[in-house]
């Protein structure tokens, strides 16, 4: 059976370019169910005078082991596409950024990253764009009695800030 993970994406170097590139490369490596629209957002944690990214959601269906399966993500979608990773940890601009948000009902480490994305309840660049693939879907780990749902998240988070502007001229064609 086929394991229904949730991608977040991000770009800010050439992103009209890399970002659908980043989405065909998915589609090469496992089956896409669902894309969300784009979303031009401000870095978070970056310079000020660092571009807006685009960013968004993709959602996967795969029967790769979690492990291999973002490895692969690292060699086939990012380091294809020129990705580069500083070495002191920080914050960069990047030709695109694949991180596993969501991978099932796990609970844990997928390779030093932390699944669910704890990121998802801070971040619109993060919520919205899962909440526009599958705003039902309760964020794996919440404690007995307080589920919330990813559109509950974003919906907080939209009403706490700015909203991302939506980019309905870029095309995903996968």
């Amino acid at each position: 059976m086929k394991e229904e993970v949730y991608l977040t994406l991000g770009s800010n170097v050439e992103r009209e370019y890399y970002y659908p590139l980043a989405v065909r490369k998915l589609a090469e490596m496992a089956e896409i169910a669902a894309v969300s629209p784009v979303y031009e957002t401000r870095p978070v944690g970056m310079a000020p005078d660092t571009g807006p990214f685009f960013n968004g959601a993709v959602l996967v269906l795969t029967n790769l082991e979690p492990e291999v399966f973002k490895t692969r993500l690292i060699q086939d979608v990012e380091n294809a596409l020129d990705r580069v990773r500083p070495s002191n940890g920080q914050w960069t601009s990047r030709t695109i950024d694949v991180d596993i948000a969501i991978w099932g009902e796990v609970v844990g480490e997928i390779l030093g990253r932390r699944v669910p994305d704890p990121g998802i309840r801070k971040y619109i660049h993060l919520a919205l764009p899962l909440a526009d693939i599958a705003p039902d879907l309760e964020l794996p780990g919440q404690p007995q009695g307080q589920a919330v749902t990813l559109s509950q998240i974003a919906d907080r988070l939209v009403a706490a800030g700015a909203l991302p502007r939506r980019r309905d001229d870029i095309i995903l064609k996968y």
